[in-house]
């Protein structure tokens, strides 16, 4: 990297103020000036953006390349988009209507915003965290040959300090320690201030010792050139500021100049007279705000000090609301400016009325030419690159054999064919788990294509010749990701890779396993992967009581429901192992297709009997969420509706009461996801004046108008009682509302009421006449 020169320090200071303005005018653009139609407040950080612009400054115009990628903290969203009007790639019209809709998006968005955004930010604590697994695919990718170095980069992740209050990022490090990471940038906009209050004091000692036990570097950025040198001549007074608690120091930082004389004359007395005597009131205000995160000349020399691939911790103190008239104030976090207030930091900054939005509008024409070269040799993408879809040819995945299957085993036999099998698909496939890939069923796939490693790992036990069934060993041609038990790493591992095909250019098949109930764990990393279209494979296994004797705390009831609401998942639920193969084949071809999303599949340990299958007519419609295994007689009067591992007693049930109940159906439902997208997308084309007939429609349609529907789910029967509002047919729920507990099947199904018994009295109670 070429070390600037004078000139372009002073152009990194004047797009510092440039950036500043800019995310303060759209801000108060969007609040005060344009037409509000529901009186609700926009909002927006002025405060938070005010903190970072040198930071950010110092980043974008000086230490980036063009293939860094970084996650910009939520808060200071309009700073990126003021870089990027910088750069003309952001439009006026977007930051006109920041936080409207079809505008700039209040915290940078992959996919709605339309300037470049390498990582979606807003649930705080991820955009941080998912660096850390960025920097691990792209590992992956080197080891593997399909990343040359020259393509290879690093990633920065920019942190409110309030930020590490969240528990996902020391999962994130601990993990990563394991699995040595590197070109890592983090940087703390260490203000010590949170939404609420003032940050614990001295918070920046213990970022330090944690981050420096798990193998990073920090860096402390603490004085800006000014300050350091007034600290540095007067002993006493050097003390005596860095034991400032933070509540002090920022209700200082708000009073000004005649409130740091008056403290430091109280406390330090004649220590401090011939310092005081040397400063006027705006004189002391503006030095103790030459904090190392606004000082450009200390940022930029630490980035340049670090350029390395040892993983960075930078803790950039700053003031929050820098250089805006409530900068320091506890209560700054949602502040907006008043109009007075705007017009006076307008004219601070020799911006003319009416030319507010001029880019480089109140730079002189001396400082123009440098300012302007710099924005031009800025290294950082102006534009979106083009996502990578349609890579690699998906294979038909045949089911396994066998009479009896689980669809968890079948799911362990089927991976472990695509390997054997071999391919372009099955050299894409990365899988994770949580310390539960063995038993996930994931174990034969990684004795087959071992453990992704950067340094060779011998599997100790097998030079030792002691028998084991897992035979694992890890080298840099691995395919699966080992992690500990913390679900938020797992999602944000498939999140990162399911990004490959973005942030890299070529294109991976992340499965990631664990445990259905503990999805909720890891929920909020789960909606943040969907949210960026991440694409990958969720595999949550065993599922529902179904699981007996583990008792209730490894029960999932909810999940389906949790499916139910999520934007960007897809979930099936296959009772028999040809349904898992169909439904394997789709999930790879979503994770490859423009138009595709993620899949989640809910598996049991189950083992039922396979049924015999008359052609392939099932497939469609098991991939469309559902179809008739036992076709009803048209117009009939019931029908039992079942998903999952319950389907044998659904089958045993259908047996015995088609005998009394003529022309009585047996739908399997393996997705009540789609079902209830299709249904819902039907109904609103009808009142746009669109024919449509969603495929839930057209499936009980063959019934009576006044047919029950006997539900049965191994979930909340929630996931399929609202099947009677499609027709308007009568339903009877039948599902798991209670935690679980220890037992055999047996026993559960009928205590839970998802036995033979519940459906015969439940068709029964539709049925006959009160």
């Amino acid at each position: 990297m070429l070390k600037p020169v004078a000139t372009d320090i002073e152009a990194l200071k004047t797009i510092d103020e440039r950036l500043r303005w800019l995310s303060a005018w759209t801000i108060h653009h969007a609040n005060h000036i344009r037409e509000n139609n529901d009186g609700l407040k926009v909002g927006g950080h002025q405060a938070s953006c005010a903190s970072m612009t040198a930071i950010m400054t110092a980043l974008y115009f000086h230490a980036l390349g063009s293939n860094d990628r970084v996650a910009v903290k939520p808060h200071a969203g309009p700073v990126l988009h003021a870089i990027h009007y910088l750069l003309g790639s952001q439009s006026r019209e977007m930051l006109e209507n920041f936080r409207g809709f079809g505008g700039a998006q209040s915290y940078p968005s992959r996919t709605k915003d339309r300037i470049p955004v390498d990582f979606s930010t807003g649930s705080v604590g991820l955009g941080v965290a998912i660096t850390l697994f960025a920097s691990l695919v792209q590992d992956y990718l080197s080891a593997h040959g399909w990343l040359q170095d020259q393509d290879r980069g690093r990633f920065v992740a920019l942190i409110g300090d309030a930020e590490l209050d969240e528990g996902n990022v020391y999962e994130a490090i601990i993990e990563g320690a394991k699995h040595d990471v590197r070109n890592l940038w983090w940087i703390i906009d260490y203000n010590r201030q949170s939404l609420d209050a003032t940050s614990a004091d001295r918070m920046f000692e213990r970022f330090d010792e944690i981050f420096q036990s798990c193998g990073w570097r920090v860096v402390e950025i603490r004085y800006g050139k000014r300050l350091q040198a007034a600290l540095g001549q007067h002993p006493a007074l050097a003390s005596w500021f860095e034991q400032l608690p933070n509540a002090d120091l920022s209700a200082l930082h708000y009073q000004g100049g005649a409130a740091w004389r008056t403290r430091i004359d109280a406390e330090l007395g004649n220590r401090a007279a011939y310092f005081l005597k040397q400063h006027d009131d705006d004189a002391l205000a503006s030095l103790f705000t030459d904090l190392g995160g606004h000082c450009m000349e200390t940022l930029v020399e630490a980035f340049d000090a670090a350029q390395d691939d040892v993983p960075t911790l930078f803790i950039a103190w700053t003031i929050k609301g820098f250089g805006l008239p409530f900068a320091g104030h506890k209560d700054n976090h949602a502040g907006l400016m008043n109009p007075t207030q705007l017009a006076a930091l307008r004219d601070a900054m020799g911006v003319r009325e009416g030319q507010e939005w001029e880019p480089l509008e109140g730079i002189g024409d001396n400082a123009r030419t440098g300012v302007e070269a710099l924005i031009e040799r800025s290294r950082i993408a102006r534009e979106k690159r083009s996502r990578s879809f349609g890579t690699a040819a998906i294979p038909d995945l045949p089911a396994p054999a066998g009479e009896e299957q689980s669809t968890q085993a079948a799911f362990g036999r089927i991976l472990l064919d695509l390997s054997k099998a071999g391919g372009d698909l099955s050299d894409r496939v990365v899988t994770t788990s949580p310390d539960v890939t063995v038993s996930t069923n994931l174990g034969a796939w990684v004795n087959q294509r071992g453990l992704f490693r950067r340094a060779d790992t011998p599997d100790v036990f097998a030079k030792a010749k002691i028998a084991s069934a897992q035979k694992w060993s890890g080298n840099n041609n691995g395919q699966h990701i080992e992690l500990g038990i913390a679900e938020s790493n797992l999602f944000l591992m498939l999140a990162a890779a399911g990004l490959s095909g973005d942030l890299f250019g070529t294109r991976l098949f992340p499965i990631g396993t664990l445990y259905d109930p503990f999805i909720a764990r890891g929920l909020d990393s789960l909606n943040y992967a969907c949210y960026q279209d991440a694409r990958f494979l969720l595999v949550a296994t065993p599922s529902g009581i179904t699981l007996g004797p583990e008792g209730g705390a490894h029960q999932s009831i909810n999940p389906p429901l949790i499916a139910l609401g999520q934007p960007g998942l897809r979930h099936y639920e296959p009772a028999f192992a040809d349904e898992l193969a169909a439904m394997m084949q789709e999930a790879f071809r979503l994770i490859d297709d423009p138009n595709g999303e993620s899949t989640y599949l809910r598996l049991s340990t189950r083992s039922i009997r396979q049924v015999e299958r008359d052609g392939d007519g099932w497939r469609e419609g098991a991939l469309a969420g559902g179809y008739w295994l036992r076709e009803p007689a048209e117009g009939a009067e019931a029908a039992i509706v079942a998903m999952g591992a319950v389907m044998p007693e659904a089958l045993a049930a259908w047996e015995e009461l088609s005998q009394d109940v003529p022309g009585l159906g047996l739908l399997a439902v393996t997705s009540p996801d789609l079902l209830h997208r299709g249904w819902t997308a039907a109904q609103a084309a009808r009142w746009k004046a669109e024919r449509n007939t969603s495929h839930i429609e057209q499936l009980l349609s063959r019934l009576s108008p006044n047919a029950g529907l006997v539900t049965l789910a191994d979930a909340a029967p929630a996931s399929l009682s609202w099947l009677g509002g499609v027709l308007g047919q009568r339903v009877a729920p039948l599902g798991v509302e209670r935690f679980g507990q220890t037992g055999n099947l047996a026993d559960l199904y009928a205590a839970y009421r998802l036995d033979g018994d519940a459906i015969t009295e439940a068709v029964a109670e539709l049925l006959l006449p009160a």
